[in-house]
């Protein structure tokens, strides 16, 4: 076991919104805090956010934290733990405001306010007329938060360590999590970061999905390791879709060009929202306008000569409002489509988008898995933030804005509760040979050489098998067989090799591995998905249309065998009474 070693109080791995969040709060406690991220910090994922993130500050229409809540609880089809959704909507403002004390320059009103805009699936007075929640700096707003937070961070003197690939968490025989393997991306060294606390902040997996918003760097890495840890990964079956990607491409054009007043049309120039959401039309939860398009394009209604998307009009807004309000949308529509949205309108349809599953939390970050087939405790030393957790705050389908907010409250959140448990734990538990040397292996096994078949076409063919037979519209003949070639990937993947350069590049083991993480979180969605057989939220069965909440209020729990387990969805607010299932129309 002759590999380098460090020591922290506290190891963070990502460098998103949720991880810097949590690093700031643990450095200012006068924690030695490490970050490890596969690219430079302000590269990392949040960066992309553009839309904004909610906080019922009512600065542009009357709101509350209340009517938030029952919105988030709405749009999560009533999956989302509803203690989870009162903390982090009651949270929210103040999380706003210390982003905003912190530099965050979000754009202001006239009276120097943080501005806000309308989004869909929000409310006044419990389902009344639309809302103005999410506070935004134009459709930059993720860059904003990303880019302070790190300048923050380093100041504070938090310790990076960029462009270090995280391998696997080392557990000893009581449960504990003692810290990670990782690997530096340029050498291909190894470096094992012993911590008393770790927190996996790494994002989602839209990466397992040929056409997508997210970066490359999305692959499930921190989801896959917990599963190879024994813990199960929650609600995977359902993944959004978000409705208005550029066309064919899958670049994100932000909910906020809606809620500036953009709005979309079929080849018959007809604002077809109207017949699927009358009230909220093209400002309705997320899901229904992807399946909604989805609808068009499928019975004729599409746009261009394929007939394969619609367009989303804001060339009505003028110039002047596009410019200042969405510039970064105007950029990648000039950029990629050598179009300019104040002139012309954008051909979009929906694209893989974000992960509402993930590695099961609860409201204080702690990742919580069932001890030896019985009631799930907390795994101790082992938390979890952002995308790559489910707390559940998004049940079934996220409202847009409430991701930013779930990065800053529950990092936030689980940083509080690794200031307690340092406390209680002030020294170093000591390591375990056998739980470094499996992670060891792991990472060996992309040592091999040979003529074996290349990993990047298994990857090309997962991410198309995952998007021909696991999008917006499933049944189970195309789940099974989806399930059939996933499950044939996995053992070809066995047996496959990477570049001869690989000692040279380690890009090259990095792109196996993460291979390996996608794989696993594939077999847990597609499995999950055939599992449940109603339709909610973004996972969408034509064969069984209809919300079963008598057999389906449960959440589903996928293990690294492929074994599924349930739990019940938390139904009891902190201090409020419960928002029980209702018809979900908008």
């Amino acid at each position: 076991m002759n590999v380098e070693r460090r020591k922290f109080d506290a190891l963070i791995i990502g460098a998103g919104g949720g991880g810097l969040r949590a690093a700031l709060q643990l450095a200012r406690a006068d924690a030695q805090v490490a970050v490890v991220s596969k690219v430079f910090p302000t590269r990392s994922h949040t960066v992309a956010a553009q839309g904004g993130v909610n906080a019922a500050l009512a600065n542009v229409l009357p709101d509350n934290w209340h009517w938030h809540m029952f919105d988030t609880v709405k749009g999560s089809d009533y999956l989302g733990d509803q203690d989870a959704i009162e903390y982090m909507c009651r949270a929210a403002p103040k999380a706003v405001y210390e982003l905003e004390h912190a530099g965050v320059p979000f754009s202001r009103l006239e009276n120097g306010r943080i501005y806000q805009r309308a989004f869909g699936g929000q409310s006044q007075d419990f389902g009344g007329e639309q809302a103005a929640r999410t506070c935004a700096a134009a459709d930059r707003t993720g860059h904003a938060i990303l880019h302070t937070l790190y300048q923050q961070n380093i100041r504070a003197r938090t310790h990076f360590f960029d462009e270090y690939f995280a391998i696997d968490l080392i557990r000893d025989r009581e449960g504990y999590v003692l810290g990670a393997l990782v690997m530096s991306i340029e050498s291909g060294e190894c470096l094992l970061i012993e911590a008393k606390a770790t927190l996996i902040a790494t994002g989602g997996a839209g990466q397992l999905f040929r056409t997508c918003t997210n970066a490359l760097i999305n692959t499930g890495d921190g989801i896959a390791m917990a599963m190879r840890a024994g813990v199960p990964a929650q609600d995977m079956e359902f993944f959004q879709f978000h409705p208005t990607g550029i066309a064919g491409k899958g670049m994100l054009i932000t909910e906020g060009a809606r809620g500036e007043g953009g709005y979309l049309i079929n080849r018959e120039g007809e604002r077809f929202m109207e017949r699927y959401a009358p009230h909220a039309r093209d400002l309705a939860s997320r899901d229904v306008v992807a399946r909604a398009i989805a609808t068009e394009v499928r019975e004729g209604r599409g746009c261009g000569p394929e007939g394969d998307h619609v367009l989303l009009k804001v060339d009505h807004l003028g110039e002047e409002v596009v410019a200042k309000r969405l510039p970064g949308i105007r950029e990648l529509a000039l950029t990629f489509l050598h179009i300019d949205p104040a002139k012309e309108p954008i051909p979009v349809y929906p694209t893989a988008h974000y992960t509402m599953g993930g590695i099961p939390t609860n409201r204080f970050g702690q990742v919580v898995a069932p001890v030896r087939h019985g009631p799930e405790e907390p795994v101790p030393g082992l938390y979890a933030a952002g995308e790559c957790a489910c707390v559940s705050v998004h049940g079934a389908n996220r409202l847009g804005g409430n991701s930013l907010l779930d990065i800053i409250v529950f990092g936030r959140a689980a940083a509080r509760h690794i200031v307690g448990f340092l406390q209680e734990n002030r020294y170093h538990r000591p390591l375990e040979r056998e739980s470094v040397e499996r992670a060891l292996e792991h990472r060996a096994r992309w040592d091999r050489k040979g003529k074996g078949e290349p990993v990047a076409e298994i990857r090309r063919e997962l991410r198309k098998v995952m998007e021909e037979h696991c999008g917006v519209f499933r049944d189970q003949q195309v789940l099974s067989e989806g399930l059939d070639k996933v499950k044939a990937l996995a053992e070809r993947l066995q047996e496959a090799v990477i570049s001869d350069h690989s000692r040279i590049f380690n890009t090259a083991r990095v792109e196996a591995m993460e291979t390996e993480n996608l794989m696993d979180l594939a077999l847990a969605t597609v499995t999950s998905a055939l599992a449940r057989t109603e339709s909610r939220g973004a996972h969408s069965r034509i064969d069984f249309p209809e919300r079963d909440d008598e057999n389906w209020m449960k959440h589903t729990l996928c293990f690294a065998d492929g074994r599924l387990d349930y739990k019940p969805v938390r139904t009891r607010p902190l201090t409020v009474d419960p928002f029980p299932p209702k018809p979900r129309v908008y």
